[in-house]
């Protein structure tokens, strides 16, 4: 029986075992999911050697960087991201592509073609450099916000900076931290919140729970907002495509 999984760290919030359970055994794919919690990545070569039949694993926080430099080969689309998320085991190599940027143009497709002059994409992690990487071909401008303020990279910015002028002038926000994922769902990013209005689109790439506060108090503000399921359901399918492809 053919093996995959998850690997990230924690992972009490994740929906992906039961939606691959549930497709093995729609489709009568003799296979199994599951989660590996990995408390440092660098016991990622252990975990392959110790489960005969891992054909494929997804990845996620806080790993789809850090996972870079174990892999023997990285799409080109991955490597001009700098994030990977999903990883097909072949004779032995581990060859890393990211598929978390079809889900979310996929899935956000029609929110991205409004007219969008400015977004702010809260976090720097793997799942930000994807969104930024879709944002920039459809040539959206953004801002990213971080809670590390040394960081001295272009369009950086530290949270303290997002006062109302910003907000009102950004109708994407794109929240791709763990702030009010669950088990902690009392948190949400800390931005004007009154900044926001009907024109504004917020996007959530936490799936659980279904709504979180910072989406909360965008509907609040009379804003439309979507959460991180589709892009879920999108990327595990193409996630698929590449584990049974004979292709590399």
């Amino acid at each position: 029986m053919d093996k995959y999984g998850l690997v990230g760290y924690p992972l009490k919030h994740s929906y992906s075992p039961g939606y691959f359970s549930n497709f093995f055994k729609t489709n009568g794919i003799d296979a199994t999911y599951q989660l590996f919690p990995l408390k440092d990545i660098k016991k990622l070569p252990e975990l392959i050697n110790s489960e005969p039949g891992l054909k494929g694993l997804n990845v996620t926080i806080p790993y789809k960087s850090s996972v870079i430099p174990f892999l023997d080969y990285i799409s080109e689309e991955a490597q001009k991201i700098g994030a990977v998320n999903t990883i097909k085991i072949h004779n032995s190599e581990l060859l890393g592509y990211n598929t978390d940027c079809y889900g979310f143009e996929k899935a956000y497709q029609a929110v991205l073609q409004k007219n969008i002059k400015q977004a702010i994409i809260l976090g720097t992690g793997g799942s930000s450099k994807t969104v930024a990487y879709v944002l920039e071909k459809y040539s959206v401008p953004y801002y990213k916000v971080s809670r590390n303020t040394t960081l001295k990279e272009d369009r950086i910015i530290s949270y303290k900076e997002t006062q109302k002028d910003l907000i009102e002038h950004s109708t994407l926000i794109i929240n791709t931290t763990p702030l009010g994922m669950y088990p902690d769902t009392n948190k949400k990013p800390p931005i004007c919140y009154s900044g926001i209005s009907h024109n504004h689109f917020l996007i959530d790439l936490i799936y659980n729970p279904n709504k979180t506060l910072f989406l909360k108090e965008g509907e609040k503000h009379g804003a439309s907002v979507f959460n991180g399921l589709d892009m879920l359901r999108k990327q595990a399918e193409e996630a698929w495509k590449i584990w049974i492809s004979k292709k590399q």
